[in-house]
């Protein structure tokens, strides 16, 4: 691929990002301290409200996307239903010669009261809180990114939807066929997830599912009747063994159990079980080999004398092979780091994100576009201050050359059609 040169146009606008870093360090910040886990509704609507107010300035139509709801096994066995706060959107110019989706989430993994509410300086570059690199730090990224195209000579001849959803964390599931509608009608599609705290960015993601097998039996007196009941517990227990004895029988297959719910007091034959599990994937024929091999452990559990078991969930995130779409838009992510100084790498993964669901729907996308961060999904969680102008400069370059036609996002896209 020739070297990218930029212009004295691109150059106003990097400069331009440049200027905002201060008030891209004060927004993270601010966003940081909005309790946002993905069960706490309040919060997650309060900064559904800062990003409209953010948002606003670039002039596109925002709208409150409601989302369906989905289900989950309780403790006590019963199917309930999930419902989940409005996804942010914003619609700019959808009659635009080249159609981008950018996404991201405003969801956390903390919950009110896990301890780890506030942010802190942990160096002049080092911010240590929730949500400063996952992803509220990508957020501003991609806001100024877009702010940036916005004061470019070529913004019209690109159409962009933004969609921050409130449910990432907790699988996409509410969000999902948002994200699926969305990535059928982009040409390419951009997200930001956090890269590695070196600048490397994920390349290939495994598949992800998550499943919960209900086992029911029947209660009894653990001294009288011993005899009686039949162990919930036990049998999923034991569908738990067999199904860790999955792992290692086909390469880049993993079977991971969670959690096994269920039972009570010592003296009582526990009537439930419930073994909730989840399996990595790096393609789909793998799909189909974890969804046999689980189907018949169901099947074993359900024989069990006394014993009915079924099972909830599935594959909600499929894989996103390194194809030569995908290869063509990280080719493009290193052509645009070049003229910054940006050597820019990538590394395959077993994580998942909404580059998945994007990757689904035949959208080729590029996912870890978002602050340089690490020690994700823990109290550790950090983001370096200086890649937030940094990395917006970045995506700036790259929706420059879509709109220049420079990046030829059509063509990604008939790559992804094969």
């Amino acid at each position: 691929m020739t070297a990218l040169t930029l212009d004295t146009d691109e150059r106003a606008v990097l400069d331009w990002i440049e200027g905002e870093a201060d008030a891209m360090v004060d927004r993270v910040k601010a966003w940081s301290a909005i309790k946002s886990g993905s069960r706490n509704a309040q919060g997650l609507e309060a900064m559904r409200a800062e990003l409209e107010k953010a948002f606003a300035p670039l002039g596109g139509a925002i709208s409150a996307v409601e989302l369906a709801s989905s289900t989950t096994i309780e403790l006590d066995g019963e199917v309930r239903d999930v419902e989940y706060t409005p996804a942010f959107r914003l619609t700019q110019r959808p009659d635009a010669p080249v159609k981008i989706v950018l996404t991201g989430h405003h969801d956390t993994v903390f919950p009110p009261g896990s301890g780890f509410d506030e942010w802190r300086m942990l160096d002049d570059d080092t911010i240590n809180g929730p949500g400063t690199a996952d992803m509220k730090g990508g957020l501003i990224v991609m806001l100024t990114a877009l702010m940036g195209l916005e004061r470019s000579p070529w913004a019209d001849q690109v159409g962009y939807d933004v969609l921050i959803s409130p449910d990432e964390e907790i699988g996409s599931l509410g969000s999902g066929p948002v994200l699926a509608e969305l990535g059928r009608n982009a040409h390419v599609g951009m997200t930001y997830e956090p890269a590695l705290v070196d600048g490397s960015l994920a390349g290939a993601r495994k598949g992800s599912g998550n499943f919960s097998l209900r086992c029911r039996g029947r209660a009894a007196h653990a001294g009288r009747e011993h005899h009686l009941g039949r162990n919930a517990i036990v049998a999923a227990a034991d569908f738990a063994r067999r199904l860790d004895a999955l792992n290692g029988q086909r390469e880049h297959v993993t079977f991971n159990v969670s959690r096994i719910d269920g039972g009570g007091a010592p003296n009582v034959v526990p009537e439930l079980g419930i073994c909730r599990f989840n399996v990595r994937v790096k393609t789909e024929d793998d799909a189909i080999w974890a969804r046999a091999e689980i189907d018949a452990l169901v099947k074993l559990a359900d024989g069990r004398d006394g014993i009915s078991a079924d099972l909830h969930g599935g594959f909600t995130r499929p894989p996103k092979p390194m194809s030569p779409a995908n290869l063509r838009m990280f080719e493009w992510t290193r052509a645009a780091g070049e003229p910054l100084g940006l050597d820019i790498r990538w590394k395959d993964t077993g994580g998942v994100c909404e580059g998945n669901n994007l990757w689904a729907s035949g959208c080729p996308n590029v996912d870890t576009l978002g602050v340089r961060g690490a020690d994700i999904h823990s109290s550790r969680e950090i983001a370096k201050l200086s890649s937030l102008p940094e990395r917006a400069c970045l995506s700036a370059v790259m929706l420059m050359q879509f709109a220049r036609g420079r990046f030829d996002a059509a063509q990604a896209r008939a790559l992804a059609k094969g």
